[in-house]
């Protein structure tokens, strides 16, 4: 299970390794607050902030914790979010996918839809994972029932697991998805993107 930067591409989104380069069309993606209300980086608000960002997850990739995506909108060829494999734990062929966020202008559309397509077919078909996992907020009801349509299953909530910027304890509801059940699931994704 050997993770190094790699692009994946598909017909709405294309992810492509992090990088610096990034950071303009990430800053204006990212400049609705609403993004990061649950997010634990506290309010990536500027483009200084945002290079931040970039540089912190850049140096957990460099240390082999997370392997970093810019999530590019195909029609566009613009920077429209970022998600990332974290968690990773190659012992034991599992890792996560999370630190997801858009544009509000690609939310609820074959993006999102097509990003977890690809990241996922990856990780089974290609890493050999066991097990992937997702996990959100609990307040934030809007990402479990995405998480839930692409076919997770709900395990429970890690309760006051994580302190936000803001101060709040935040307790975690996770999600995942087996190896076993990765054929249903891709079946159903592809229905979703008409493949």
């Amino acid at each position: 299970m050997a993770l190094s930067p790699i692009t994946l591409i598909g017909r709405a989104a294309r992810l492509e390794p992090l990088a610096e380069t990034h950071v303009p069309d990430l800053t204006l993606a990212g400049h609705d607050p609403g993004i990061w209300r649950y997010m634990p980086y506290g309010p990536i608000d500027s483009e200084d902030r945002m290079r931040w960002l970039v540089n912190e997850l850049l140096g957990r990739q460099a240390q082999g914790a997370d392997l970093v995506f810019a999530v590019i909108q195909q029609d566009s060829g613009r920077a429209v979010g970022m998600t990332r494999y974290m968690d990773i734990q190659e012992a034991h062929r599992g890792l996560e996918i999370g630190g997801t966020w858009y544009a509000p202008s690609v939310q609820r559309t074959a993006v999102n839809t097509e990003c977890k397509y690809l990241l996922l077919s990856h990780a089974f078909e290609k890493l050999n994972c066991i097990r992937v996992q997702i996990k959100t907020d609990l307040r934030n009801e809007r990402s479990q029932k995405a998480i839930e349509r692409i076919g997770a299953v709900r395990e429970g909530v890690l309760r006051n697991n994580m302190i936000m910027p803001d101060g709040y304890i935040r307790s975690s509801v996770y999600y995942s998805i087996l190896a076993e059940e990765w054929p249903e699931v891709k079946k159903k994704l592809e229905e979703k993107l008409g493949h």
